[in-house]
């Protein structure tokens, strides 16, 4: 069965429907690779059993019988709930996200909880409280983060589909890092109902595939307003695999954001690939604009600002009275408080947290937090100009490939990896990370679509075309 390690979702789809195999060998084949992989990876944090897996999910839907993993951030009824962190060590949550209801009735076999930095705030995944999570193609190297542990599960072919959460960025890089697709979706399309919120004006539940097909597929198993998410849009639920056939949209026009691909920093073995991308489009019909985001420069200061200070908003209830762990040995309130805080957060949540509140401070939230705002009004309006023009955009995904675990020496180094991935959460507009070549040492390097609110349909279609044309979906890391 070794050969199914990186089936996609379509052909097991097949083999099931077929009873060439069963749901059940299915899922023990793909816990038995956890079993034998994961040690050194690092992709999960816990494991359900076969049997409590099966009897949560329905046997039919158009996930029936496929196992995933979703990201430790995402409340899964009667299973445990840290978030990466030790101030939720042990929390089991009461009911299901809805992005869980819907793919377990759609038939997904939901393995895990997936490896991920604290509250999903990092981009190497150096952060989860209780172990790292590494990239299969270099273990010595990051998988991206957030959602490190579940890109990397599905990169090694444990699983063929996984949950991310975007907030910055945290899908898309460490997709790109690990060489598979990474959809940030139209802020509003994915309920958070049972999103653990980092930033709730940002976050969004992402998907992880190895192909944009199965990505489509389970992103159409998920997406559709939700009357438990006040922010979720008024988008009926549909099939985003139709129209999947390898072609791209009659006159299609892409915008190459060029002041991206000529950024001070950028990897000149990124810039290579991706100008082999742009030539790779224009082959299969797709007219080429060379095009501006004015504000890209501005992008990741607005996004460090506004997503701070919605974290310190949104942390504030882990204090140790209402659920999660509490300091035992504080004797006042106050105490408790702090101490319970302080040893529960990481380092990188704790920090935070303290610019959240720093730039919303009485003297420092009009230099600060409100020109952030007006700054998040002009990207948005950005964006709205370049799409009267072009369709879509395409740009870099990350300024470098995926580096050495441990090597990055400020928090301001690892920010700036998401400089190219911010904007499109300040905007709430949807993209696609997709494989585009590797290193000259063989790491996997990415681009990204990037579309206008809701243009989700198009991304996959443009995407899949790509894929189609190209082999780098085909290529695995060694030894999985």
């Amino acid at each position: 069965m070794e050969h199914l390690a990186f089936a996609t979702i379509k052909e097991l789809k097949v083999l099931l429907e077929q009873k060439k195999i069963t749901s059940r060998e299915l899922l023990d084949f793909y816990l038995k690779r956890f079993e034998k992989y994961d040690g050194a990876l690092g992709a999960a944090l816990e494991l359900f059993d076969p049997e409590s897996i099966m009897q949560a999910s329905a046997s039919q839907g158009s996930l029936a019988g496929i196992p995933g993993i979703i990201k430790d951030i995402i409340a899964e009824k009667d299973r445990r709930l840290t978030c990466g962190s030790k101030i939720l060590k042990g929390f089991t949550s009461t009911f299901d996200a809805t992005a869980v209801v819907r793919l377990k009735n759609a038939g997904g076999l939901l393995v895990g909880r997936a490896n991920c930095d604290e509250f999903a705030m990092g981009s190497s995944n150096e952060h989860s409280a209780y172990k790292k999570a590494h990239n299969p193609w270099d273990l010595s190297r990051v998988p991206g983060g957030s959602s490190g542990g579940s890109i990397a599960a599905v990169a090694a072919g444990l699983v063929p589909w996984a949950l991310g959460t975007e907030t910055g960025g945290s899908v898309r890089q460490p997709a790109a890092f690990c060489g598979i697709v990474g959809l940030k979706p139209t802020y509003g399309l994915v309920p958070r109902y049972g999103l653990v919120a980092y930033a709730s004006s940002f976050d969004q539940i992402g998907v992880a595939t190895r192909m944009v097909y199965d990505n489509a597929a389970v992103f159409s198993a998920m997406a559709g307003q939700d009357s438990k998410d006040s922010s979720s849009l008024a988008v009926a639920s549909k099939d985003y695999t139709i129209g999947l056939n390898g072609t791209l949209k009659k006159d299609l026009v892409i915008g190459v954001v060029d002041n991206a691909l000529h950024a001070k920093g950028i990897d000149e073995e990124i810039v290579t690939a991706i100008d082999g991308a742009i030539d790779e489009m224009q082959k299969l019909g797709a007219k080429i604009k060379r095009v501006s985001l004015a504000m890209l420069d501005y992008a990741i200061a607005a996004y460090v600002i506004l997503s701070r200070a919605e974290a310190a908003s949104n942390l504030a209830k882990f204090d140790g009275v209402r659920y999660g762990n509490r300091d035992k040995e504080a004797k006042t309130l106050l105490e408790m408080y702090n101490c319970t805080r302080h040893n529960g957060f990481g380092q990188e949540v704790r920090r935070r947290i303290l610019v959240g509140n720093y730039v919303l401070s009485a003297g420092h939230a009009a230099a600060f937090y409100h020109n952030a705002k007006k700054v998040q009004a002009k990207i948005r309006r950005d964006f709205l100009e370049l799409f009267d023009n072009v369709d879509l955009l395409m740009m870099p995904v990350t300024p470098t490939p995926a580096f050495k675990i441990g090597s990055l020496s400020s928090p301001l180094q690892e920010d700036l990896q998401d400089c190219f991935t911010c904007p499109m959460n300040v905007a709430g507009v949807p993209a696609l990370s997709i494989p585009c070549g590797f290193t000259n040492n063989k790491l996997p390097i990415g681009f990204q679509f990037v579309g206008p609110h809701c243009s989700e349909e198009l991304l996959y279609k443009t995407g899949h075309a790509y894929e189609q044309a190209t082999p780098w979906h085909t290529m695995h890391p060694e030894g999985y």
